[in-house]
C-alpha cells in the first residue's frame, strides 16, 4: 500500500491543472504514491481535465456536484484516501512538488503527527492577504499556544487516522487550513514547521478576500472555546470587575452609595465567571466524545 495520498483541491483551475497534474503524476510514480484531485463542483472544464489524466491506484478523482467550499472538498479526499499520510496542496500551480518530497521526509525522520510548510519571509500577493494573514496570527496566539507561524498554509502533510479524527470539528471554507493546525496543537500531537518555496499562480486569481481573515477569526473562536472556554470567558470577567470597581470605588468613596454602572460591571463579571465554569465542564464532555 502506498505510504501518502497528495490531496489536492480543485475549483474552476482547468488550465493550471492540465500543467502540474503531469508532473504530480510522474513524482507519485518515482516515489510510489497516490494522488487525489476534487473536483468542487467546477463549472469550467475541470472534469475533461480530470478525466484525461485519472489513472486507477495513481490519481483518483472526486466530483462533487455543486461546489461546498475548500474544507470540505480537503475533507472528501482525506476520507477516500487510505494511506497512512495525507498531504493537501493547492491546484493553482503555487506549490512545488519538490517541497512535497522535502515535507514527507521530515515527517518520517521526526516522527511528527504534522508538518506544516511554511512561507515564512515570503513576500504576499496582496497587501489584503498580509493584513489578514496577520490578524489571524495575532488571535490565535492572543488565546493559546501557538508553535508555528504559518497557520493558513495550504501545504501540510498529517497522519491520516488523526486527520479523519477530527474532521467533524473543521469548517468547510477556506479556514479548514488554519482549525486543522489547531486542532493538532491543542491535543498535544506534535506539530512542525518547514520552510517551502511558493511559484507565483500559474492562471487565474485567487478567491481569498479580506473576509475570509475575519471568517477564520470566528472560527478560531470557537476552537478556544471549545477546547479552552477559560481563555474567553475569565478575561472578559476579570474586564468587567475591574470597570466595575473602577466605576464604582470612586463615587462610593465620595459618599454617592453605590453607582449603576458599578453593579452593571459586577453582576456581569459574575455572569461571565459562571458561564466559563459551564463552558469548561461541557468543553471536557466535548473532548472526550472526540477522543
Amino acid at each position: 500500500m502506498a505510504p501518502l495520498t497528495l490531496v489536492i483541491p480543485a475549483l474552476n483551475e482547468a488550465k493550471n491543472l492540465a500543467i502540474i497534474l503531469p508532473s504530480i503524476i510522474a513524482c507519485c510514480k518515482k516515489n510510489g504514491w497516490e494522488a487525489m484531485v476534487v473536483n468542487d463542483g467546477s463549472s469550467d472544464d475541470t472534469k475533461a481535465v480530470l478525466k484525461r489524466f485519472e489513472q486507477p491506484g495513481l490519481l483518483t478523482v472526486i466530483h462533487h456536484k455543486l461546489p461546498r467550499g475548500y474544507g470540505a472538498a480537503i475533507k472528501s479526499g482525506i476520507m477516500a484516501c487510505d494511506t497512512q499520510y495525507v498531504i493537501t496542496l493547492d491546484a493553482d500551480g503555487q506549490h512545488r512538488i519538490e517541497d512535497v518530497e522535502r515535507l514527507f521526509a521530515c515527517m518520517m525522520e521526526t516522527d511528527a503527527d504534522m508538518v506544516v510548510g511554511s512561507r515564512k519571509g515570503m513576500k504576499s500577493a496582496s497587501y489584503s492577504r498580509k493584513v489578514g494573514k496577520m490578524i489571524i496570527r495575532f488571535i490565535a496566539k492572543l488565546l493559546m499556544s501557538v508553535p508555528v507561524y504559518d497557520l493558513n498554509s495550504g501545504m501540510k502533510i498529517y497522519r491520516t487516522d488523526l486527520a479523519r479524527k477530527y474532521l467533524r470539528l473543521t469548517p468547510d471554507t477556506m479556514s479548514y487550513s488554519d482549525i486543522i493546525t489547531l486542532i493538532f496543537i491543542n491535543n498535544r500531537h506534535l506539530v512542525l514547521e518547514k520552510s517551502i518555496c511558493i511559484n507565483k499562480r500559474i492562471n487565474g486569481k485567487s478567491t481569498i478576500r479580506m473576509e475570509t481573515a475575519f471568517q477564520t477569526v470566528m472560527e478560531i473562536i470557537n476552537i478556544v472555546i471549545l477546547f479552552n472556554p477559560a481563555k474567553i470567558f475569565f478575561p472578559a470577567a476579570v474586564i468587567c470587575l475591574l470597570a466595575g470597581l473602577g466605576v464604582g470605588v470612586p463615587v462610593l468613596l465620595a459618599g454617592n452609595g453605590v453607582s449603576t454602572g458599578s453593579l452593571l460591571g459586577l453582576f456581569t463579571a459574575i455572569i461571565f465567571f459562571l458561564l466559563g465554569l459551564i463552558a469548561e465542564q461541557l468543553s471536557l464532555i466535548r473532548r472526550n466524545s472526540v477522543h
